[in-house]
């Protein structure tokens, strides 16, 4: 009787040790969603900043040569 007694108190023990920490992280990633929630990823970017990428506007390099390219450098 009482080895079942100490089962029954070592799984309610494991059991709210688990819903702990389930609601613990819950509650983390409910932080952090408030953190980024006013976030604005698609801003444009203030100060110094530089643009990375310039399509090529001039018709030298078309798509038969820049895949040429491609396969020459390996890359």
């Amino acid at each position: 009787m009482r080895n079942l007694i100490k089962v029954f108190f070592g799984t309610i023990r494991l059991f709210l040790l688990f819903a702990g920490c389930t609601i613990l992280f819950y509650y983390g990633i409910m932080w952090i969603n408030q953190e980024y929630e006013n976030y604005r990823r698609y801003d444009e970017p203030e100060g110094s900043a530089v643009k990375a990428f310039q399509p090529i506007e001039s018709g030298e390099n078309g798509w038969f040569e820049r895949l040429m390219l491609f396969y020459r450098n390996g890359e």
